[in-house]
């Protein structure tokens, strides 16, 4: 008989609620053999509840945003700051009630001031409970403040929300869980307070020292009214902080939709330049056309560029002109830019009306078009985590445009979508640019993406464009076997001008246009898959290597002795693998530039086959 293997982590879970919940238990059992009166017990419930609140509104008002600046702090001011902050944790509060003494006593300056009413008054009790509960507060809040994506705000402040909007709207909004639950600690703390209190206020009894008294004075018996009297007040609390904490879902009222208005669009002009460490951003381009792509591999400054576009990271030096308009000094508020981050980077507890309705200036009758026009119009009601990954991207999409932007930055727009939904949405969006006359920079590593929704190419590497212009030139006239890579030429290498007319590549001569270098001559070379075939009256022997059929389309790798190459085509006619095959390449379909004459960075001739040969 086969015993089955028992995660132990609930039964360990239990022992410790059997803990907790034994004393309360006993504590009810006692009860029931009756209660002795504690006259009094009303005034010591009424100080400890006013002053717990009292205390716990100047630990919100004063705590919450002390968290949130600790939580944005990387520095060790800000480590210094969290320890201190966190020091009366480690106190006992008897000490901390004496440390308040030096402060606040009766005899002490400011004592003097007030006249020593700081001390066995209601005053002396909040400024003890004060003390010793503001850390629960502050600790819970910083941690989910700094849970809190960043890139929410930096959304935001395209959205038109400046500083005090975005802590209210974004950041306080998304860690209100961890600030609630810091609260009803602190609050609970105060109330519970004894120790400090004890030292710097006496009198009037909070409900602690009335116990404390209670038991001194008669013993336990005595306490059990009181005591239960606090056990009421906690689970009224923690009972109403639940049931308050549900979600509710607000019912849109969605307007009739009205689409954008025509409008002159006028292309993007910029000049860019920004250092991150070792990294250098210099960057500069006049467009013709309203939809541009930046192409590049990771790392190489194409989501860095949208930043400094959408003044979200400031440049050391930026000249920006979008819709007619100069905006290198104005603020990410006032620049009237949408912006589809990697992520899309919803707002927490938010419907998907009040998502695309977020910004500044947003049209809710344009909102409501948009909504329709991505086939999102029957989710107004949801929130982000009830949406999939494609429909939250829509919705991201809408909120960007919900304002009439004068220009959209498209990041990886459908980076983390599978294929069919990524091609659908990418199908939508050039639909609409050509519809709308939308104005898009789109930033991508996926060359298909870039020729599907950009009529103008900017390929960067390193943080300088190795080509630009138009997607016709770039993709008919790589400049370089790196920009080829770059836009999906699968076979690039380095190799030797064979003859005149011949490059060897890895030892295997195929004809290519180098009729104007030298024999010697060091060249990188490209060519396309599409360009690579197997036929019976190919010229090169080669072995079929791999197949794949993927539909539609089929892949193979053939060699030609040492030299292996991608081939693909619509044939499915493979022969077996391994198997001897002749291999055909029109020799003007390979791609030749010279190593020496291509500048490093820069952007070689872009003329043709011949040109790229010079």
């Amino acid at each position: 008989m086969t015993s089955r293997i028992r995660s132990p982590l609930p039964w360990l879970g239990a022992l410790l609620v059997l803990y907790l919940a034994a004393p309360i238990v006993a504590f009810l059992v006692r009860l029931t053999q009756g209660v002795a009166p504690a006259p009094g017990v009303q005034d010591a419930l009424v100080t400890s509840l006013v002053t717990a609140t009292i205390s716990a509104a100047i630990i919100a008002i004063l705590g919450i945003p002390l968290a949130y600046v600790l939580a944005r702090s990387k520095g060790r001011l800000g480590t210094a700051l969290t320890v201190f902050v966190a020091l009366p944790l480690a106190l006992p509060p008897l000490m901390s009630g004496i440390l308040l003494l030096a402060l606040v006593g009766p005899y002490t300056p400011l004592g003097r001031v007030f006249g020593g009413n700081l001390t066995d008054t209601p005053v002396g009790i909040v400024i003890a409970q004060t003390f010793v509960a503001a850390p629960f507060l502050v600790i819970a809040a910083r941690g989910a403040f700094a849970g809190v994506d960043p890139e929410l705000e930096d959304v935001a402040r395209t959205l038109g929300h400046r500083g005090v909007s975005r802590f209210l709207h974004v950041a306080l909004s998304g860690a209100w869980a961890g600030v609630q639950a810091g609260l009803i600690l602190a609050w609970l703390r105060a109330f519970g307070e004894f120790g400090a209190t004890v030292i710097l206020a006496y009198h009037p009894y909070s409900l602690p020292v009335f116990t404390f008294v209670q038991f001194g004075s008669t013993g336990v018996p005595s306490t059990d009214l009181p005591m239960a009297v606090a056990l009421a007040a906690a689970l009224v609390v923690l009972a109403g902080v639940q049931l308050q904490g549900r979600r509710r879902r607000p019912r849109a009222i969605i307007p009739d939709a009205t689409g954008p208005q025509a409008q002159r669009v006028i292309p993007l002009r910029f000049a860019l330049q920004k250092r991150l460490g070792t990294f250098q951003l210099d960057l500069a381009y006049q467009a013709h056309t309203p939809r541009i792509a930046l192409l590049g591999p990771s790392g190489s400054g194409k989501t860095l560029t949208l930043r400094l576009l959408a003044g979200i990271t400031p440049a050391d030096h930026a000249d920006i002109n979008a819709g007619g308009r100069a905006m290198q000094q104005l603020d990410p508020e006032e620049r009237g830019i949408g912006y589809l981050p990697q992520r899309s980077a919803l707002m927490p507890r938010r419907t998907v009306w009040d998502q695309v309705m977020f910004s500044i200036g947003a049209d809710s009758a344009l909102a409501a078009w948009w909504l329709q026009q991505l086939g999102i119009a029957g989710l107004t009601d949801r929130f982000a985590d009830e949406l999939s990954g494609g429909q939250q991207r829509r919705v991201a999409l809408a909120r960007a445009l919900a304002r009439h932007p004068s220009l959209v930055l498209l990041d990886e727009p459908f980076s983390a979508l599978d294929a069919p939904l990524r091609h659908r949405l990418a199908r939508d969006l050039r639909r609409l640019q050509r519809d709308t006359g939308l104005a898009t920079v789109l930033v991508t590593h996926d060359p298909e993406e870039a020729a599907l929704l950009a009529d103008e190419i900017i390929v960067i590497a390193s943080g300088v464009a190795i080509q630009q212009g138009s997607t016709a030139d770039v993709f008919g006239h790589p400049a370089s076997a790196a920009v080829a890579a770059l836009i999906g030429v699968a076979n690039t290498g380095t190799g030797v001008v064979h003859a005149r007319g011949c490059v060897s590549c890895e030892g295997t001569v195929i004809e290519a246009p180098t009729d104007r270098l030298e024999p010697g001559t060091v060249v990188d070379w490209g060519l396309r898959a599409e360009d690579v075939s197997v036929h019976p009256n190919g010229a090169y022997l080669g072995k079929l290597v791999d197949a794949v059929d993927a539909g539609s389309v089929s892949e193979a790798t053939v060699a030609i002795g040492s030299l292996q190459l991608s081939a693909r085509g619509a044939t499915r006619a493979w022969p077996r693998i391994g198997a001897p095959c002749r291999v055909d390449i029109p020799a003007d379909a390979v791609m030749v530039w010279n190593v020496a004459a291509t500048p490093a960075g820069g952007t070689a001739p872009q003329a043709g086959h011949s040109a790229l040969a010079s």
